[in-house]
């Protein structure tokens, strides 16, 4: 017992100090993503960067878990699929395409909405109505958006950016019910998952490129990043390796120590990691009345989950 108490606290801080790991390498994959934007890259190029980048990089580890005679049950090959073509290729190519039109910060805003998305979802598909404070944090969240959006005092607002932001949180929510679903025993390995599924979303990036639904440009043009002028092949290196596997993987051990509850109130921070790597490398400084409705943004998406009932939380 002794032994078990002293181990708990030690696995909790360093669970917390994976989370913020994790959700500081997610939050830069926006300004990473802008400083290839900002020089001719298109949405679906940064998408096809970041997801074929993580399938190399997660290439080794797949192979060898493989080798070591892992086999596919029945249904782990719809699982990878449709969380390759949904929560991957279809979240990074709407924030992308969000990102293009919008600020970092405000296009990871709305993406974030995608609870509240979530709670409506669940409640018309018959599911238990919602609790008082549930609906407060979801008004709240609404009004944090509103805020964030600014429109009245100059903020850089596009109607087809939060389109395409909106259709970001519907794949984010997605991507929630898809882990849900896959976290019992029956379920594909996170490795596999993420692995798996970014081969598929590269070549679901490639395909809607190749037939010219949007369009697939890159350039060797060099970025700005925090004043310093670097190779374009950095940014792409960073967005996949930092802002993807490392996030991933990292995401993955933080939730083993802390439990999906907590971790997913730390992850909250992914937009406050953004917003300030958009100011230092983008160049992207938001205004008061922004960040005013981030916090209530934050602060409403943390009520909604503590309000939720626990095994919806899970």
């Amino acid at each position: 017992m002794g032994v078990g108490a002293d181990r708990r606290p030690t696995r909790t801080a360093s669970g917390l100090a994976i989370a913020l790991l994790s959700a500081f390498s997610f939050g830069l994959a926006g300004p990473f993503a802008a400083s290839l934007l900002a020089v001719g890259w298109s949405p679906l190029a940064v998408a096809l960067g970041r997801l074929a980048g993580t399938a190399v990089l997660l290439g080794v580890p797949l192979a060898l878990v493989l080798a070591r005679g892992w086999r596919p049950r029945a249904g782990h090959l719809r699982a990878v699929v449709v969380y390759g073509i949904v929560p991957l290729a279809g979240a990074q190519v709407c924030y992308f395409n969000a990102v293009d039109h919008l600020s970092v910060g405000v296009a990871l805003l709305i993406e974030y909405t995608a609870p509240v998305l979530l709670l409506g979802w669940m409640w018309a598909q018959g599911g238990a109505r919602p609790t008082p404070a549930t609906l407060v944090g979801a008004a709240l969240a609404v009004a944090g958006l509103v805020l964030v959006l600014d429109v009245g005092r100059g903020a850089e607002f596009d109607v087809v950016g939060v389109l395409w932001g909106l259709a970001a949180a519907v794949c984010l929510a997605a991507y929630f019910r898809l882990s849900a679903d896959a976290a019992d025993e029956n379920g594909p390995p996170a490795l596999v998952l993420t692995a798996g599924g970014a081969i598929v979303g590269s070549a679901v990036v490639v395909l809607v490129g190749a037939v010219g639904l949007l369009p697939l440009t890159a350039t060797t043009t060099p970025i700005a990043l925090a004043g310093w002028t670097a190779p374009w092949w950095v940014g792409v290196v960073l967005v996949a390796a930092l802002s993807t596997t490392l996030a991933y993987l990292t995401g993955i051990a933080a939730v083993g120590r802390l439990g999906s509850r907590l971790a997913s109130f730390v992850g909250l921070s992914e937009v406050l990691f953004a917003v300030l790597g958009a100011w230092w490398l983008v160049s992207q400084r938001p205004t008061l009345t922004q960040v005013a409705g981030g916090v209530l943004v934050v602060a409403a998406i943390a009520l909604i989950r503590w309000a939720e009932p626990p095994a919806v939380r899970e």
